[in-house]
């Protein structure tokens, strides 16, 4: 039996989070959902997801301080992240790159499919890179 792989969802906004969830319940994923950074570093610790969906403007800790943690905590080290976020500046690109992140997807630019095609090309559930 083929264990699911497992996605930590972070994302403040909740209708956007049920969707994001839905989509990749129904793609076989295991989704933990939380909506805010304290619990993210919290549920990345319990949970072990396999990747993480990380909302960059989130109450408390911000997802950039929550990737800056998550890379500098041995235990969630090498767990991949992705970003997924409303900022489109290149700064926050490049400052979200500096702290490790494993791939950066504007919500604007992006629709659930791109974002469901990137969590398995990095969880290496396909072939090659997707086309951009």
């Amino acid at each position: 039996m083929d264990t699911k792989k497992r996605i930590l969802l972070v994302e403040d906004d909740e209708a956007l989070s049920g969707v994001y969830r839905a989509r990749l319940e129904l793609e076989g994923f295991e989704v933990s959902e939380v909506n805010n950074g304290e619990e993210a570093l919290a549920t990345a610790l319990s949970f072990k997801p396999d990747l993480i969906l990380l909302d960059a403007m989130m109450p408390k800790i911000s997802g950039f301080d929550v990737l800056d943690i998550l890379r500098n905590t041995p235990e969630t080290a090498a767990i991949r992240i992705i970003m997924l976020t409303a900022l489109s500046q290149p700064k926050d690109k490049e400052r979200a790159e500096a702290l490790g992140v494993n791939d950066y997807l504007v919500k604007s630019q992006v629709v659930i499919g791109d974002v469901v095609e990137r969590v398995k090309f990095h969880l290496g559930m396909l072939e090659q890179k997707p086309q951009n």
